[in-house]
């Protein structure tokens, strides 16, 4: 048992998610090692962040604090007729590294799970639906995590949005229970291009 400041910020670290105590212990312990100047860099760049970003209202992708729309909605060499539906935005963040598409994103914030009591007006899926709509959406690709919940939330968004759009879904390049962002570029492309109706 350390100094409360250092088991502090070890417990700290230890909340993130996939940060275990002995990375955290390591991760406190390097910041511990390193110029005052750097700690503070962080720190303001921790505060930064959180009083700095908010959620785009077009597609609630992340965006700076003093801009309603994200970079991505406002470029209008995307092609807004084609949406791409994730479950968050980290996942936006993973596609665009890996350049691989080159529409528009819409953000659901979740996936249905009636074991945990998430429904469809806990999500943006109304937002969505509108959107595809006033768009005139000719694609929209259903690009969720594999697994029960994921499945599930493609059906019920397939039935909402077939009226109004071709849907698609990446190939099952994918593993099941892997996270887009776990994802490398080559999977995520494979995925993508090798995408089917549903």
């Amino acid at each position: 048992m350390g100094p409360a400041p250092l088991e502090d910020l070890i417990a700290s670290f230890a909340k993130l998610p996939g940060i275990g105590r002995v990375t955290a212990q390591r991760l406190a312990l390097h910041v511990l090692k390193r110029p005052r100047e750097e700690a503070e860099l962080l720190a303001n760049a921790l505060v930064a962040a959180k009083d700095g970003i908010q959620y785009c209202s077009e597609c609630f992708n992340f965006t700076e604090r003093d801009s309603e729309r994200c970079a991505i909605c406002r470029d209008t060499r995307r092609d807004e007729r084609c949406i791409c539906v994730v479950e968050e935005a980290s996942d936006v963040l993973v596609l665009e590294a890996n350049q691989i598409h080159r529409g528009v994103f819409h953000v659901l914030g979740g996936l249905l799970s009636p074991l945990e009591g998430i429904a469809p007006e806990d999500l943006r899926i109304g937002e969505l639906v509108a959107r595809a709509q006033r768009v005139q959406a000719s694609e929209v690709i259903i690009a969720l995590n594999a697994g029960p919940e994921g499945d599930a939330t493609a059906s019920y968004l397939h039935q909402l949005l077939s009226p109004h759009a071709q849907i698609s879904r990446p190939a099952r390049g994918l593993p099941v229970g892997a996270d887009l962002d776990l994802a490398d570029r080559v999977t995520l492309t494979h995925a993508f291009a090798g995408r089917s109706s549903l």
